[in-house]
């Protein structure tokens, strides 16, 4: 019996060995209840990036000579129907023509927005929302583990201006704006997976509708603002030796506590200047070239320049829905790249940091906190002054 059961197992196995076609034969998706036509299946693999024998489709384009007469029923369609016309023009088996005009009338099919809407909807909400509660939970655990970082021996009692009414105006406006833009963005982008299910789809058609206004206008603000503090702090924010001194002594909020000397910016504050500066206007452009789409593509020429410089081969002739494509995500990234590093300096600046809110709240601040935080700043006002700290 033993014998007889091995012989068989033999067998099985010889046959598999001899004809593994049988084990990776995939039989062709069954069509006959379409009529030919693409099944659910051949969708799903297309929108999943596989690769799908679509012969059944490109060489169905239908054939002029089987036309029927002109005077026959529905002889003058011809004999090519509106779904083998569209077919040829998606396998570029016609040179068609139309009567619209536009800046993108000459595209009839572009089929990348599906990549864009799996990447926007995956790894972007994904990895952008992560890190911003990542960043959250960070700032959390580092307050309860270092404290507040309090005066050294307790406030001098005594004031000296830091910020006049200007500066304070083109902070509070890009501050402000960016918030708005930060919330409003968020719901645009995430809004539809979270708040559906919580408060109906009526209900977050309004509240999108209104966080797409908001965000188009208020955009200007933070373009305005951004412009604003660029003109008024940069001469204060270029980079010296002192903030080498300043970072490796951690800001005096990491390690020993001491306080390096500073000017009006230190290290850290240039580093947050900096990158407002930088993404902001790189957020600002990507932002103009999702509001005018036609006016300002901006990606094909980017390419360009990269390909040039680094022998890459990036695309560079882009349609307008490629544009808007390559911009959103990129308007998207750099958006929440800001969102965490101005999440950190709303911590240091309120409850982080005893004292640092009234530098942007009434432009005063506490003469001993300054002394601390930035004491060749006040130096140089007090020799300006001639006199110590005004109360």
């Amino acid at each position: 019996m033993n014998k007889k059961l091995l012989g068989v197992v033999g067998l099985l196995l010889a046959t598999l060995m001899l004809n593994p076609v049988w084990a990776q034969d995939i039989p062709e998706p069954e069509r006959s209840a379409t009529g030919g036509a693409q099944t659910l299946e051949d969708i799903l693999r297309r929108q999943k990036q596989l690769e799908v024998d679509d012969s059944f489709r490109s060489q169905n384009l239908g054939n002029p000579e089987n036309a029927p007469p002109i005077s026959a029923p529905l002889g003058t369609r011809g004999g090519v129907s509106d779904s083998e016309n569209w077919r040829a023009i998606r396998y570029n088996e016609i040179d068609p023509s139309t009567q619209v005009r536009g800046p993108a009338a000459d595209v009839l099919i572009q089929d990348g927005g599906m990549p864009w809407y799996k990447l926007r909807e995956g790894p972007v909400i994904t990895y952008g929302g992560s890190a911003l509660l990542a960043i959250i939970a960070l700032l959390v655990v580092f307050y309860f583990v270092r404290g507040r970082i309090m005066i050294d021996g307790g406030p001098a009692g005594t004031t000296i201006e830091r910020f006049k009414a200007i500066e304070r105006f083109g902070h509070w406006l890009l501050a402000g704006s960016f918030i708005a833009l930060a919330l409003t963005g968020l719901l645009t982008l995430m809004g539809r997976s979270f708040l559906i299910p919580v408060i109906g789809k009526d209900a977050f058609a309004t509240i999108a509708a209104g966080s797409k206004w908001l965000h188009n206008n208020v955009a200007w603000a933070f373009m305005i603002g951004l412009v604003l503090t660029f003109v008024m702090w940069v001469s204060h924010n270029i980079p010296n030796k002192l903030d080498w001194q300043w970072l490796k002594a951690g800001g005096g909020i990491i390690g020993s506590g001491h306080h390096p000397s500073a000017k009006k910016f230190n290290a850290g504050q240039k580093i947050v200047f900096w990158t407002v500066m930088i993404l902001g206007f790189s957020v600002s452009l990507s932002g103009l070239s999702l509001l005018f789409p036609f006016q300002m593509p901006m990606f094909a020429d980017t390419f360009g320049v990269i390909n040039s410089i680094l022998g890459t081969s990036f695309p560079t002739d882009l349609a307008p829905h490629e544009e808007m494509q390559y911009a959103n995500i990129w308007h998207s990234i750099v958006a929440f790249i800001m969102m965490m590093a101005i999440i950190a300096h709303i911590y240091i600046g309120s409850v982080g940091m005893e004292g640092a809110f009234d530098a942007m709240g009434n432009g005063q601040v506490d003469l001993e906190w300054a002394r601390q935080h930035h004491d060749l700043w006040v130096a140089e006002v007090e020799a300006k002054q001639g006199k110590g700290g005004s109360s």
